[in-house]
């Protein structure tokens, strides 16, 4: 199987916070972020295999920072790292208010995707070309996340 860029499965979604997202203090309820995390990296992993995908692990989600109604919600993700049927995506989560520009990251989360064939059976994932050694380091930190669960099995 060809191995395809990293560049290739960026994903940017962009999402303005409404009140219906926020609990009554005016935060984003944690689980509309982490939604929105696990779609923005699906996308990433369906860019890379070109195939449905699901999620099968969230390593951890941390909130650094509250979000704010009226902020809008920047998500980034790529994939960085692919095995034989399952991918990883790395998404970064900033809120930015619209008003003073002022951009705080927020969170980053790890989530695992296998790809899926038209039957909903786990198929092969094409393996990742890294063109930069910004992408060498961040495959080479998949790949030890990658062992580290299958450690904890």
């Amino acid at each position: 199987m060809q191995p395809k860029p990293m560049k290739d499965s960026h994903v940017t979604l962009a999402q303005f916070m409404q009140p219906e997202h926020a609990n009554p203090l005016g935060n984003i309820h944690g689980g509309w972020i982490m939604k929105l995390v696990d779609e923005c990296g699906a996308l990433a992993a369906m860019r890379h295999t070109r195939t449905r995908v699901v999620t099968v692990a969230i390593d951890r989600m941390t909130f650094r920072q509250p979000i704010k109604v009226g902020e809008l919600v920047t998500l980034t993700a790529q994939v960085t790292y692919a095995g034989r049927t399952s991918i990883e995506a790395e998404v970064q989560v900033e809120a930015e208010n619209p008003v003073t520009g002022e951009h705080t990251h927020t969170n980053t989360a790890y989530l695992v995707y296998v790809a899926l064939d038209e039957t909903g059976h786990p198929t092969l994932v094409p393996p990742i070309s890294v063109e930069t050694p910004a992408e060498q380091i961040k495959l080479d930190e998949g790949n030890k996340r990658q062992q580290q669960r299958l450690a904890e099995k």
